[in-house]
Parts: C-alpha cells; structure tokens; sequence
C-alpha cells in the first residue's frame, strides 16, 4: 500500500512521524516518558495525540472520531511503533471500541466513545490462569442479582492496560456452553470489588491481574447479548490481529534502521562492517522480509476495510503471525550484528528485544495463528 496511500493519508503518516521525532526523537526524551523503558503508556503525552483528533482515527464522526477505516488505524500503529511513542493504551482502546460501537447500546456508546477519542485508555479482560488461547474454558461468572443485575466473581489475568483504563470490556461466564455461555460486560474500573495488581515484566509494567470480588453490574451493564460473546469476540478479530500486526511492523522497521545505521558508521579491519558480505547479506534478507511483510498487513487492511463486516480469519492470522515473528526475527539479528553494543542499554536494541519477543505470545501465539490457518484449508 505505499503507493496506494491516497493524499490524505500520506499527510496523515508524515504528521504522525514529524510528531513522534518532535516528542520522542531522542533517548533522553523517550527515558523520561517511559520510565527509563518501564512503562508503554504515557498519559500525557496521549492527551497530546487525543487534542490532535488522532486516537479516534477509526472512530465513529458522531461521537468525534475521524470516521477513517482500519487501514488508517494501522498507518497509525505502524508509525507510532516506529518512532517509539509511548501510546500502550491506543491498541486495547481501540479494539473495545470497535466492540461496543458495533454491538453496545446507544447509551454505551455515548459514554465510552467519545472518552476514547478524548484519550480515556479502555482494556479487554478475557484470559484467565487456566483460560489463555482456550478462552472458551474461561470460569470468571457473572449470576444474575434478585433485582435483575449481575454480580462477578473471579480473576483475569495478563490483562493489558487494566492499570490505566477507565473502563474494562469484561468476558464473564453466564451459561454453560463452552462457547455459547460467554457474555461481554461494561465494566467501569474503579467499580467496587475491583482490584488491578500488575505483573513485573521483561517490558515493564504493561500487563495485570484483576480480581473480582463481588462486583455488581447493572442489568444494562451488558454488552450485547446476553450468552453473545464468543461470536461478538470473533467478529473483533480483524481487529486485534491487524493491529498487533502494525505494532510489530512498525518495531521491526525501526530496528532495521537503527541496525544499518550503526553496520554503516561502525568500522573495523579498516571498513564499515555492513560492508563485509555476512552482514550485507543479512540485511538485504531483513530489509525483503519487512517489506514482504508491510505489503501483507497493508493489503489485508485494505481488505477488512472494503468488506467490514467480513472475517479474514486466515488472512489476519497470517498478518499477525508474519509481523511478529520478523519483528523478533530483526531484534535478534539486530543485536547479533551491533555485537556487544546491542547487548548494552545505551543503545535501543535491548529494548526493540524486549518488545519483540513477547509479540509472538500475545493475542494469540504463533503457534495458535498457524492452527487457524492450517484449519483454513481444511487440515
């Protein structure tokens, strides 16, 4: 899609790349907004982007968003993640944003989407201790209360973004069919008998458990059907796919320059080392792989947004699978080749690792992408 950008969204992409060099550009700047690399999440300087009108890029005009599709989201995504943005939140914003304008009430959608447009953070809370790619084994329940409410009881886990959302797009048990019995609930996350821990990651703080001890929703705390959910949360798969895939994309683009400028400037026997073939070859092999993999995700968004309400189960896989494994794949040949200084804090290359690798486990891991497609063809 790089010369199918139409005008606007070439316009698009270069704001959004002048802004992320304006903010992040230095590895002073990126310290302080993150922590020193502990923290994905920047409340303030997503306030920023929220004024720009750029987190509701694939939102709804009539609760403030943009009105722009998919492929849009991913531009932003891919850019953000190449310039080190720290916009942790925009992923699980988005895709329980495109859940509730799809399936929630008018009420909901009042409520919540404009929030997000505005730079309120949302989370998802599906896995579970013993429920992580089988989501249909999830045990967190939701019993309905004498005056026709709910009440939770139960614990998710890994669940991203819970420790800065205003609100969680909550999967709870209400009946017993494995698939048949799950149903979304909108639950605000400073609710009574809400209790968010984080878990100390390789990446820092990105992910929580989150404890539900007698949380009382009200009967219109549900998210579209009641029994619903499973088929609610595969018609959002498009979405959490693609953008994982952008994400990684945008990761394994930055680490591919920031390698090659380094086997550029770098000099030993007398020469550049990407002069010597071992490392040109591995580089050209990087440099094929990611641009095999923009074409990928880019058409697949273009896709998805010309037949919306189509899933593309093999097609986002795929996407999915691709760019988070060349994104590990570049992290690692990236500290390889930037030898003993990729292996250094001083540099960015331990921290594009520490992104990377984690990529192909979350929103499903490599192995579950590959189950998808093989059952596309019929395996």
């Amino acid at each position: 899609m790089g010369s199918r950008l139409t005008a606007e969204q070439s316009a698009f992409v270069a704001a959004v790349r002048d802004f992320a060099k304006r903010e992040c550009g230095t590895r002073e700047q990126r310290d302080a907004l993150t922590a020193g690399g502990r923290e994905a999440h920047h409340p303030g300087l997503y306030g920023r982007l929220a004024d720009l009108g750029w987190l509701g890029v694939c939102l709804p005009e009539e609760y403030g968003g943009a009105g722009g599709g998919l492929a849009d989201a991913c531009l932003f995504l891919e850019e953000t993640s190449y310039g080190m943005v720290p916009a942790g939140g925009f992923i699980t914003t988005v895709i329980a944003a495109k859940a509730y304008e799809r399936f929630g009430s008018e009420r909901q959608r009042h409520e919540v989407l404009p929030g997000a447009v505005g730079g309120d953070v949302l989370s998802i809370a599906m896995s579970e201790p013993e429920a992580g790619s089988d989501v249909g084994a999830l045990r967190c329940r939701a019993t309905r209360a004498a005056d026709g409410g709910w009440v939770i009881e139960g614990q998710k886990t890994w669940i991203s973004n819970a420790h800065c959302a205003k609100s969680i797009l909550l999967v709870a048990r209400t009946g017993e069919d494995k698939h048949g019995g799950l149903t979304m609930f909108h639950l605000p996350a400073d609710a009574p008998g809400v209790e968010v821990r984080g878990i100390e990651t390789m990446g820092g703080r990105e992910v929580n458990d989150v404890f539900l001890t007698g949380v009382r929703l009200p009967a219109d705390a549900v998210v579209g059907q009641v029994n619903d959910g499973w088929r609610q949360l595969m018609a959002g798969l498009n979405y959490e796919r693609l953008f994982l895939a952008s994400n990684m994309l945008g990761l394994a683009r930055r680490v591919f320059d920031d390698v090659l400028a380094y086997v550029r400037e770098r000099e030993q026997f007398g020469r550049p080392v990407g002069s010597f073939q071992a490392l040109r070859h591995r580089v050209a092999d990087l440099a094929t792989e990611i641009e095999c993999t923009r074409l990928l995700v880019r058409e697949v968004a273009l896709d998805c947004d010309a037949q919306p309400d189509k899933l593309f189960p093999r097609e986002a896989s795929m996407a999915k699978l691709k760019a988070t494994e060349i994104a590990k794949r570049a992290a690692l040949e990236g500290m390889q080749m930037m030898g003993g200084y990729g292996y250094t804090t001083e540099f960015d290359m331990e921290r594009h690792l520490r992104a990377a690798v984690v990529s192909t486990v979350y929103g499903g891991t490599s192995e579950i992408q590959r189950d998808v497609i093989g059952k596309t063809y019929g395996l």
